[in-house]
């Protein structure tokens, strides 16, 4: 074993060095290491066969091109496409035991969070903070399942656009309930530090639905702004998905797409926050990424629910 600082790869060398070495802990004791084994042509035919990719090109190859169309029509990214969807809901499928295929839907895709508050707790809040600088975990390109943390320096100026997808299933417990997704602006006007709420007020019984709201200006100088999701006087579920933060051009919520919520970071990725940071998290209250495919529709599968078992018939 060898520990190394840096290592500058020649790309003519890259497939080489990856083929009979790894790395080991990047950021904590960088380190190289022999793989433990090299795979002969049989063994990797044998990891081919195994592979579901030929179950997704087979399920859309049946589809007819309305399905196809439906399916790119729902890509949340800038640049659609409809397998690349697919085939990223039918491996969630896969993994949880899930026959058959999702319908295209236009308000979330895959994953989606999901906030629960069940007694005796009948309030959550949870935060993400957006300042002028700050940590989160990027895809390492080219690199299966690898992630490195990346600075980002977020200059903030208004307009400022916030959108949510929600579905809500909440029931008051006492006056005063609500359940608000907003941005809280931190403005200065003559040398008074100001904040401003941006509201989206969400019904506490909704189907799936999109909203957003734009604040253009506001009296002073715009500073910066943090994100919140507040429940308060409920219990029940709200699922939530495409959740956006759009100025300068640019979405800069973080996880817009709700695949990981709850995440936690540690070791290398100490200096990166939660995409959300709990604030008020009684007993009985929680948060967390599940996936969303046409189970979550079904009575039975609220009413099974709340007897702790989750939408794919597993225990909690």
């Amino acid at each position: 074993m060898v520990k190394t600082s840096y290592l500058d790869i020649p790309p003519e060398l890259e497939e080489k060095y990856y083929s009979g070495l790894q790395s080991m802990d990047r950021f904590i004791i960088p380190r190289i290491k022999v793989k433990t084994s090299l795979l002969s042509k049989k063994k990797r035919l044998e990891i081919t066969a195994r592979s579901y990719l030929s179950q997704y090109v087979a399920l859309w190859n049946n589809f007819t091109d309305e399905q196809k169309a439906n399916w790119k029509s729902v890509d949340p990214h800038s640049q659609k496409h409809g397998f690349r969807t697919f085939t990223a809901d039918q491996a969630q499928r896969i993994k949880l035991e899930l026959g058959g295929v999702a319908t295209p839907n236009q308000y979330h895709q895959n994953m989606i969070g999901r906030i629960l508050i069940q007694s005796p707790a009948d309030e959550l809040k949870i935060t993400q903070s957006h300042p002028s600088s700050y940590w989160i975990s990027q895809k390492v390109e080219g690199k299966d399942n690898m992630y490195q943390p990346v600075e980002i320096s977020e200059s903030f100026s208004l307009p400022l656009k916030i959108t949510i997808g929600y579905k809500s299933d909440l029931i008051s417990t006492n006056g005063g309930s609500f359940a608000y997704f907003y941005a809280v602006i931190r403005h200065l006007y003559q040398g008074e530090n100001l904040s401003y709420n941006l509201i989206i007020d969400i019904p506490l019984q909704s189907h799936w639905y999109k909203e957003e709201i734009t604040i253009s200006e506001l009296i002073g100088e715009a500073i910066s702004y943090d994100l919140y999701i507040h429940l308060y006087k409920v219990t029940g579920t709200l699922f939530i998905d495409n959740v956006k933060a759009e100025h300068s051009g640019s979405n800069w919520a973080i996880d817009t797409f709700c695949n990981k919520i709850e995440q936690n970071f540690s070791r290398g990725f100490y200096q990166i926050s939660q995409p959300w940071t709990p604030i008020t998290l009684p007993t009985g209250a929680s948060y967390k990424s599940i996936y969303a495919g046409d189970e979550i529709y079904t009575a039975s599968v609220y009413g099974l629910k709340w007897y702790g078992i989750n939408l794919y018939g597993q225990t909690e």
